[in-house]
């Protein structure tokens, strides 16, 4: 392992490589014996390098294609089984000092400015604990002054402070502009989960362009911030790039080139790999960035990255419609987020208002209810599990533990026990349903008669009463 603070963000994530990667991937797209060796290789579900996973992206044959999503399914099953976490954004604040072309927050925009008191926090966590959710991603702008790191340190002690029948958000994550090794450590001690920051865009002059100010400008400093979360000691860390904003494919092989960086520095790749997309927001045109994708090549992107990267969680957000989650949870997602709001207090009826303040526009409108009844007509296992992070496994624990498949053996029946729960206290009766003869057959999928045994026994715990089983 080498000093990883001397790693700059040019050495990991070089230009010339990428383009080089991209050449070679046109040049043997159509040779069979090459892609037929990548595919060999992928169907043994321990990766790919970023250059094997450009040759399948740029490749069109439809057979081949075919395979990648019937491979990306298949080793989702593998490491994740047919469940899917479920979890919600709750933006803090849209104050922000930066730039950014693409997002509505930018300094200078007429939106209005608005942050949260933490009764206001306290109020919106309360509802989020109404429909049931026990996991949140905290969104805030970066501005020093109105969202220092001692406001978001705050706002983390006063969510998970909050109890409310039978509801309690056992996870935050935390998606806040690229700062220091010691904030890092102060998150860290906060008891954070995931820590979640997206690249935008990996190509340096683009980078810049669409950053035209304010601290995110620095492409060098925003790169690297997931080393010096890591040095701070978040083990946990999640990529993502807009998809949208530059050329994809030059995104897809600098994001695979990133983890492979994490990896080889810490042991320890990206916990969960966003795919988001450019959507329509307050004076946002999507269609004014030159690298809009479709739909089609949307979901190849997330095939590639499943096979690519099999250990990690890939998510999928509300920016996209249910017929695009649809097809994505069968490209390999394993996370997906429900009544999402990108507002500014979007969930309580006393914090909402009459302004705009969302940061884009949410394509996927359905109550959380609505979701998890859509999910298991689909077949999966709705979780909200968060039994990891209290387990202690996490970052190089739970990959030694997902990269040998053995992760199902706790995450399936947290999964059951924690839909359970949300079955008894949240769910409408058509969705309580289903989710009982989806629990009862999954029962039978537990490998050992002495864990299914247990799970019967909290399933019928939790139906009288009791909470917050896990293993």
């Amino acid at each position: 392992m080498y000093d990883v603070k001397s790693k700059k963000a040019a050495e990991f994530i070089s230009s010339e490589e990428v383009r080089s990667t991209l050449e070679y991937a046109e040049h043997v797209k159509n040779d069979k014996a090459v892609v037929d060796g990548i595919l060999a290789k992928a169907r043994e579900a321990k990766g790919l390098s970023h250059r094997e996973a450009a040759v399948l992206l740029a490749c069109n044959n439809k057979d081949t294609v075919n395979e990648i999503y019937d491979l990306a399914f298949d080793i989702k099953q593998q490491f994740y089984g047919n469940r899917i976490v479920l979890f919600a954004p709750l933006y803090l604040s849209n104050h922000c000092v930066n730039g950014c072309l693409y997002c509505p927050y930018h300094y200078g925009s007429d939106m209005v400015r608005k942050k949260l008191s933490q009764d206001e926090i306290h109020a919106e966590t309360i509802a989020l604990q109404n429909m049931g959710h026990k996991r949140l991603a905290i969104e805030c702008g970066e501005d020093p002054v109105n969202n220092p790191i001692e406001y978001i340190l705050e706002s983390i002690d006063t969510i998970y402070g909050v109890k409310h029948k039978n509801g309690s958000i056992r996870r935050v994550n935390v998606n806040i502009a690229a700062t220091t090794i010691e904030n890092y450590q102060k998150l860290r001690d906060a008891g954070i989960g995931t820590y979640i920051l997206f690249q935008e865009t990996y190509e340096k002059q683009g980078y810049e362009r669409l950053h035209p100010k304010g601290p995110k400008h620095n492409f060098a400093y925003h790169t690297e911030a997931m080393d010096r979360a890591m040095l701070g000691g978040i083990d946990d860390v999640g990529l993502g790039v807009l998809f949208g904003l530059e050329n994809y494919a030059y995104e897809f092989a600098a994001l695979l080139m990133h983890a492979e960086h994490l990896e080889a520095c810490f042991g320890v790749g990206p916990h969960t790999i966003s795919v988001p997309r450019v959507k329509p927001a307050q004076g946002v045109d999507p269609h004014a960035f030159d690298g809009s994708i479709s739909d089609e090549l949307f979901e190849k992107i997330a095939a590639c990255i499943r096979i690519a990267v099999p250990y990690t969680g890939m998510i999928i957000s509300t920016r996209e419609s249910q017929t695009v989650r649809e097809k994505l949870l069968r490209a390999g997602v394993s996370q997906v987020s429900g009544a999402s709001r990108t507002s500014v207090g979007g969930y309580d009826e006393k914090t909402i208002d009459d302004e705009d303040t969302r940061q884009f526009v949410v394509s996927d409108t359905r109550s959380l209810d609505d979701v998890i009844k859509w999910l298991i007509d689909l077949g999966y296992v709705p979780s909200f599990c968060t039994a990891c992070y209290r387990e202690g496994r996490t970052g190089d624990r739970f990959m030694e533990l997902c990269k040998n498949k053995q992760i199902l053996n706790c995450c399936h029946p947290n999964a059951l026990m924690t839909l359970k729960e949300y079955l008894v206290d949240y769910a409408a009766p058509q969705t309580q349903a289903a989710g009982e003869k989806l629990i009862e057959k999954e029962l039978y999928s537990i490998p050992k008669e002495k864990v299914r045994t247990i799970v019967r026994k909290n399933l019928i715990n939790i139906q009288s009463g009791q909470r917050d089983f896990y293993f």
